[in-house]
């Protein structure tokens, strides 16, 4: 019988545009990858996307009518597949078989566990996830209390703290 690989825990890192997301998890995979952790990420776009550059042998066979190009080297693969839908995060999960967390950017309408990251870009602004049972985390400069632990901008040690905590992470040798 095959053995099954539990799905790795998800996070989902949400805010509106343009508040520090991309940023925040520039800063958060190094010290999560440091401390022996393997980290798979996923960012959501609204509309389609290319992944690949004009003329390279995968981008012509795609162009050509390919449903699925796969590009394979020693170091690293890399997929480009059509789809019949937005997938959520549950189905993009068997592509990270061998990762111990994965961080998705985006995905604020998922029930998955959320961190938002906050920052006021106008006035009157609030978080996007006051009220969502889903967050378990804010990244904030401000002093918002809405009854999950925060973190400031820059505590990405903080944040790797609370995640390997609060998945029961174990770090591999």
């Amino acid at each position: 019988m095959p053995e099954t690989i539990a799905a790795p825990p998800v996070v989902a890192f949400v805010g509106w545009s343009d508040t520090g997301k991309t940023t925040f998890i520039e800063k958060l995979i190094p010290v999560l990858v440091k401390s022996g952790l393997r980290v798979g990420t996923v960012k959501h776009h609204k509309s389609g996307f290319e992944m690949d550059r004009a003329g390279k042998d995968s981008w012509r066979h795609k162009q050509a009518g390919a449903a699925a190009t796969l590009v394979s080297s020693p170091v690293r693969i890399g997929m480009v597949q059509d789809v019949d839908h937005d997938y959520t995060l549950d189905e993009l999960l068997p592509f990270f078989r061998n990762v111990d967390l994965v961080l998705a950017e985006g995905y604020k309408h998922e029930a998955e566990k959320k961190i938002e990251v906050f920052r006021p870009l106008s006035a009157g602004s609030k978080p996007l996830c006051a009220n969502d049972r889903h967050l378990i985390a804010l990244v904030s400069d401000l002093p918002l209390d809405l009854g999950v632990p925060r973190f400031g901008l820059e505590d990405a040690g903080g944040v790797a703290q609370f995640l390997a905590a609060f998945f029961e992470l174990t770090p591999r040798k």
